[in-house]
């Protein structure tokens, strides 16, 4: 039996009309008397939904008891005893309840394409596996049912059904799609235009790689290599030579007007050094500037790999920078441009002239790691002493009565000299040898035999052997000579870079260094290591894992008595071993200025703790005087002989020592945490924690002021990674901050929601704000700028700054917004607990 075809209806977005879209096509096929089954639709209790199912069959479903309820599913048992031709199943990630045939709805869907069924089905972008963490991201929602992309992109048929955010938005808003209660909610949050834009570009770009996958298959299928221009894709070479900006920027313009993609691809070389160049990496970030996509592939012949990748991305154009070589090494070693225009079938080759500006700087040495000669120029050298030199000999021997033998052989010894210059050494002996045999082969008598019967001829032989051999050394030496000045050249460039790396300072100094010396020694892996009681542990590495003990490692440095260097892949040459050299010593430096660099941060603390103490001294000596002063007034009052005072007027004097003892005891809690803030002494025990537990415990430990707090949480929410009771101290001096600073008749509002990789607690109040040229002080210590223009009513202006403090020591931020009418928003962003 045939399996069935399977139709997908692929929503951007809830509500676009991916259902309408699904009852309509079997209403279609319905009418022309094909046998359609509703088997499973969800109308959401929408009547324009519901209207579309017109007079289409629906198949009851199947209820199964769960927790106390009874729930319905698809009856997928009686579909496949009727069935019909087409059967509309909506929601294919959906799943089904516990004692289903099946546990996901896109296996019953599944069941029925192997019984030779045709379905219909619908599914959301957000569905989908591969991107379910990306619209995460973008919207804050986890999406807990998702199928896999597999399933997807095996339909028959995939329609994509989209709608312009302001028009979503709108339907959203008349109520078509959640019921008002709920629509001012989700038009805030989920359907905010930035994420349905977000949402309807992943769609586009989702079926549009489903696309270029069939139109691959079908090329593949029917052997078409030829591109086709079903999309402009511009590809342009990085070579990282110096003033190729104008070169990417050009073909960044014809891609966009072409409406199509642009590719930068550069070639790695298989013989020697990778060429690694700082301009390589500012044409990389120019590409992403530029809005295009970076490439790498290795190949020894680049015209080839250039053609090659250029068909396999069925490019329709490829951008070549002019070259700067000389026309003597073109025709040495050939035209790369050249080649590609003549491979490249079916793709536009744009050749750009360099600009005049840029002709005095001179081109990188292709290598960084010089050989003597490469595989294939020693084959071509090899080619060139034997049947080359067979060539020209019987050519020259039509010239026998006129060159005479002395005239052949010094011929021949121009084609031995060739041969070196272009192999080395060893295809230059091989060529002298058969220039020899040659030369006695078609110049001496008996003509075409290996016989000499003359003396002198035999002299002559030896003497070309001779020559042949001094020069084949000395232009061997001299090609050692010019490979010593390029190896020169790509130290002074590697060092050169490395002195622009060792300025970089902070956590990133020793992994950069350590990428680049991997970089330019074409390394597997390189790490620094450090001693770690009985073991090593790394601190900085790049490329594959390295062996962590230095005395089983290919190659390892000391850098200091702790800490080794270790490397790893291919054994380092002699002639490495200078700028190795250079790269330890900078590694050591770079160490030493970090512990410098420790060194005065700490000093920096130091001192920030002698103000801190200033400062502490003189809030005791003023602000701390205030609430004692009125506790000692109402204690002396009370304790007073000459006056009886009445119950009301004692209560009054024991509220006032209630009230000043605990703004006291606020004073002091946040000196003591500032105290222990800067000297970097705070208890820190971090957990999971529910945000609605957090933000109910703050807004408790207000007391009395809590009931000037709005707490609004947007559905289920992620635990996160705090200590319960500094986010509790936290969130309280800013919501004690906000209400401080809020009209008495405003509430102040607490919203918290999912962003990327955070949770985010926003406390908005509608005061003043604060000013602008005001916020770089707003969090720190001593600072009574409240949340307005004026001082704070009370504290010593610490509140914020402990709340700020407290946030970082847990992994989090605190931001500073303005509130949209005006006010101030402060923003909590923490870490989730299942990240």
């Amino acid at each position: 039996m045939a399996r069935g075809t399977l139709r997908i209806y692929l929503g951007a977005a809830p509500g676009v009309g991916k259902t309408y879209a699904m009852l309509n096509e079997g209403w279609r096929r319905n009418s022309r008397g094909t046998d359609v089954v509703v088997g499973y639709v969800e109308t959401h209790d929408r009547a324009n939904t519901a209207a579309q199912l017109r007079e289409l069959p629906v198949q009851p479903r199947t209820a199964l008891p769960y927790r106390d309820q009874v729930l319905e599913e698809m009856d997928v048992d009686t579909l496949l005893a009727r069935h019909p031709d087409v059967v509309l199943v909506d929601e294919l990630a959906h799943t089904n309840v516990p004692g289903s045939r099946n546990e996901k709805r896109w296996q019953d869907v599944d069941e029925l394409l192997d019984a030779g069924i045709n379905v219909i089905s619908t599914v959301n972008i957000q569905h989908l596996e591969s991107i379910n963490d990306v619209v995460e991201r973008i919207t804050g929602v986890v999406q807990r049912e998702t199928v896999p992309d597999a399933i997807v992109r095996a339909a028959d048929q995939i329609e994509l059904v989209d709608m312009h955010p302001e028009a979503l938005r709108r339907r959203m808003a008349h109520g078509n799609i959640y019921p008002a209660e709920r629509a001012d909610a989700a038009l805030s949050h989920y359907f905010r235009v930035g994420n349905l834009a977000a949402l309807r570009e992943l769609a586009l770009l989702w079926v549009t790689d489903r696309v270029d996958e069939e139109l691959a298959e079908y090329r593949t299928r029917y052997g078409i290599d030829d591109p086709w221009e079903t999309k402009e894709r511009v590809v342009v070479g990085l070579t990282g030579a110096p003033g190729s900006d104008h070169l990417l920027r050009r073909a960044a313009r014809i891609a966009a007007r072409a409406n199509g993609e642009l590719i930068g691809l550069h070639i790695r070389s298989t013989d020697g050094y990778a060429h690694v160049s700082g301009d390589l990496d500012e044409q990389r970030r120019l590409l992403a500037d530029l809005g295009g996509r970076y490439a790498e592939v290795t190949g020894a012949d680049i015209a080839q790999a250039l053609v090659h990748f250029a068909r396999a991305e069925n490019a329709t154009q490829i951008v070549l920078g002019a070259t700067a070589h000389s026309r003597w090494r073109e025709v040495l070693r050939g035209s790369i441009i050249n080649r590609v225009a003549r491979d490249a079938r079916g793709v536009d080759v744009h050749i750009i002239s360099r600009h005049d500006e840029d002709a005095h700087l001179p081109s990188p040495p292709r290598h960084r790691r010089p050989v003597t000669v490469t595989p294939r120029r020693r084959n071509l050298a090899l080619a060139m002493g034997t049947v080359g030199m067979v060539s020209v000999a019987s050519g020259l021997s039509t010239f026998r009565s006129t060159l005479g033998f002395p005239g052949a052989l010094l011929c021949l010894l121009l084609v031995v000299a060739a041969v070196a210059v272009v192999g080395g050494l060893v295809p230059a002996a091989v060529a002298s040898i058969v220039g020899a045999l040659m030369g006695d082969f078609f110049f001496t008598r008996p003509f075409h035999s290996f016989y000499i019967d003359n003396g002198t001829d035999i002299v002559a032989v030896l003497v070309f052997l001779a020559v042949a051999a001094v020069l084949s050394v000395l232009i061997d030496r001299l090609a050692r000579r010019s490979l010593q000045v390029a190896r020169a050249q790509a130290e002074a460039e590697a060092l050169a870079r490395l002195a622009g790396r060792s300025v970089v300072s902070g956590a990133e100094a020793l992994p950069n260094l350590v990428a680049e010396l991997r970089r330019v020694f074409d390394l597997d892996g390189a790490a620094i290591v450090t001693r770690s009681g009985d073991g090593w542990t790394p601190i900085a590495s790049a490329g594959a894992e390295v062996v962590p003990n230095p005395d089983e490692a290919p190659f390892a440095a000391e850098l200091d008595e702790r800490t080794m260097l270790v490397l790893s892949g291919e054994a380092l040459r002699a002639e490495d071993t200078r700028l190795l050299a250079g790269f330890v010593s900078q590694l050591r430096q770079t160490q030493e200025r970090m512990q410098l660099e420790e060194d005065a941060a700490t000093a920096t603390e130091l001192a920030e703790a002698n103000s801190l103490r200033g400062a502490i001294l003189a809030a005791v000596s003023h602000d701390l005087r205030t609430p004692l002063s009125s506790i000692k007034a109402a204690a002396t009052s009370l304790l007073s002989n000459d006056v009886d005072w009445d119950p009301n007027q004692a209560k009054n004097f024991a509220k006032t020592i209630d009230s000043e003892s605990d703004r006291l005891t606020h004073l002091v809690a946040n000196l003591l945490d500032m105290s222990r803030l800067q000297a970097g002494a705070l208890p820190i025990h971090v957990r999971a924690v529910p945000v609605e537990d957090a933000l109910y415990d703050a807004v408790a430990a207000l007391g009395a002021d809590g009931s000037r707090v709005v707490v609004d949480i947007a559905g289920e929410l992620p635990s996160i990674e705090v200590d319960p009771g500094l986010l509790e101290r936290s969130v309280a001096n800013v919501l004690s901050n906000a209400i401080n600073w809020s009209p008495p008749d405003h509430a102040v509002r607490v919203e918290a929601a999912v962003r990327d990789a955070v949770v985010e607690i926003h406390v908005v109040d509608q005061g003043p704000g604060v000013a602008a040229d005001r916020r770089e002080a707003l969090f720190q210590p001593f600072q009574r700028l409240g949340d307005g223009a004026g001082g704070s009513p009370d504290g010593v202006g610490l509140g914020l700054a402990v709340a700020h403090g407290f946030t970082r020591a847990m992994g989090g931020q605190l931001l500073y917004e303005d509130t949209p009418g005006g006010g101030a928003t402060f923003v909590f962003q923490l870490r989730r607990a299942d990240r």
